[in-house]
């Protein structure tokens, strides 16, 4: 399928992309989840409007409460919003202070160092109880697709970045695998887990015990990741040292969302999401948009990821990674070219189609239809491969529209390239 030089070069390619199959959640749907499963958390109320704000903590009752934006990124306690509010976290005592504090949030982005300039609108806030803490630790559950196994680590430092405890302590980092992953969590590594995150005795059962909870939750809601951080003692209301979950990060394995309805179609907050993502997900596309001015339109991950490959290797730049999968129709296709198209950086479009399920004719009768029905002004590169091959090839020639056709991926990739410079050098 690729010449020598591209394979001889594939090893030199740095990997553009990572494609991430999980769905997170908000705080207070964390919360929620965790308390199911018997899990302590802090208790809290999430209010989607200011007023909403003041009878939650009004509510809540407590002296001390904390006022947390919601919004799906990390280190929000150090983020900024447009209009210079400073943090996503914010400390409150009455009623109307919680109603001050939402109202400088909610409906604003919130600006981290995660989400860039573009931020993350803040959907609602979580209101919850400031509980006297006495000791953080780190606790996370994942799958390690190496060894196929469930991988918990933990360190008796938390409350900061696992990065950040690996560069300063990284002897408190421990590693335990689940060599069972179908059976509940064994007591044995329960309880070692439960040692190293640095409980005194008297805590090690009840910490023992929410370990075990937690990777029931892993198991029984097709969890790609559990992230607890800080896992604290803190003091409960009867004056004696507990163990509670403080905050929670889950991630959700896409392909199980049949299973998961509950998660998937009301936890869900779309609001979170890039709205062409979304949008493609409708036509049962893979689209993910990257920083390039190369549009990408192919069939099979795979086939995407080595074109994208290609791309690089001939100078160019990808604009978006789009798997049509094997139902490339002309439906999808003009659906492609539209997602494709609403990035203004985009200066050629580069089809890839490789027709085993799908004819190459079938195709390019999308194509042509595609190209015309929009208008597509910037060069149109197709290389198909497959079914029906000549059948398509002849269509692309007759239909007076500009594409230029090739059967081989290496002179394509240039030539998408190519076209590419041109236009964006001529606008």
């Amino acid at each position: 399928m690729f010449s020598k030089t591209v394979k001889a070069n594939f090893s030199k390619v740095t990997p553009i992309l990572k494609v991430k199959r999980n769905l997170s959640i908000h705080e207070f749907r964390s919360s929620e989840l965790l308390q199911r499963y018997h899990v302590g958390t802090p208790r809290g109320i999430v209010a989607f409007t200011p007023d909403e704000a003041f009878q939650a903590a009004k509510q809540l009752g407590f002296k001390d409460m904390v006022v947390k934006a919601q919004a799906l990124t990390g280190g929000r306690g150090k983020g900024h919003f447009e209009s210079g509010y400073k943090s996503g976290v914010h400390m409150v005592k009455t009623p109307e202070e919680a109603r001050q504090v939402a109202s400088e949030m909610i409906g604003k982005k919130l600006i981290t160092k995660q989400t860039g300039a573009k931020g993350k609108i803040v959907s609602s806030v979580f209101i919850v109880e400031k509980c006297d803490v006495k000791h953080e630790s780190y606790l996370s559950i994942l799958m390690d697709r190496q060894v196929r196994k469930p991988l918990i680590i933990v360190s008796k430092d938390g409350g900061m970045n696992i990065e950040d405890i690996a560069k300063e302590n990284p002897d408190s980092i421990k590693k335990f695998y689940v060599e069972n992953s179908s059976k509940e969590l064994d007591d044995v590594i329960a309880h070692k887990v439960a040692q190293n995150l640095g409980f005194q005795d008297g805590l090690i059962e009840d910490a023992a015990k929410m370990v075990k909870n937690l990777y029931k939750i892993f198991q029984e809601k097709d969890a790609t990741q559990i992230e607890i951080n800080p896992i604290s003692e803190i003091v409960n209301h009867e004056g004696k040292p507990a163990v509670a979950c403080m905050d929670a990060k889950f991630g959700f394995d896409d392909n199980a969302s049949f299973r998961q309805s509950e998660i998937y179609n009301e936890w869900r907050d779309l609001s979170q999401e890039d709205p062409n993502e979304v949008e493609a997900k409708k036509y049962e596309l893979n689209f993910v948009k990257l920083q390039g001015n190369i549009g990408c339109l192919v069939n099979g991950a795979g086939l995407a990821m080595a074109t994208m490959d290609v791309i690089k290797l001939y100078g160019g730049d990808p604009a978006n990674f789009l798997d049509c999968g094997g139902g490339a129709t002309p439906e999808t296709i003009k659906k492609g070219f539209e997602l494709i198209l609403s990035n203004e950086k985009v200066d050629a479009i580069f089809v890839n189609i490789f027709g085993g399920i799908v004819r190459c004719d079938f195709v390019a009768m999308g194509l042509v239809a595609a190209a015309k029905e929009l208008g597509v002004t910037v060069p149109i590169v197709a290389r198909l491969q497959g079914t029906n091959l000549e059948e398509g090839q002849k269509i692309i020639k007759d239909s007076g529209v500009k594409i230029y056709s090739f059967d081989q991926l290496d002179p394509a990739a240039k030539k998408a390239v190519e076209l590419a410079s041109t236009h964006y050098a001529s606008r």
